[in-house]
């Protein structure tokens, strides 16, 4: 699946335009994370539990993203976006979303 930012591809022609698609994730920190993310406040430095934890959300609600766009009959994405937001303390939500288009191979 090319996924693009574009509103285009380069080199390929968009024969049907097949409409919005999207896939989201919620996730939550847990204690344990915390506990590491508050020792890094007094030294500083990335927080990379939380860093894996958003890359795992970001990766899943492509993923999602991408079922819908198949589900629906598009082989690729034209102008993607990705979103994210912080749903209650503690969790935040990743949309990513789109323009399902089917090419020419």
């Amino acid at each position: 699946m090319i996924i693009v930012t574009a509103d285009s591809i380069p080199g390929k022609n968009i024969i049907t335009t097949i409409g919005h698609v999207k896939g989201s994730s919620a996730r939550a920190r847990h204690a344990v994370a915390d506990v590491f993310a508050s020792l890094k406040n007094i030294v500083g430095g990335e927080v990379s539990e939380y860093s894996r934890l958003l890359q795992q959300t970001r990766d899943q609600a492509i993923e999602r993203m991408v079922k819908d766009a198949e589900s629906k009959g598009a082989n690729a994405i034209i102008a993607f976006r990705i979103q994210s937001s912080t749903i209650a303390q503690g969790a935040s939500e990743v949309v990513a979303y789109g323009t399902g288009v089917f090419i020419e191979d």
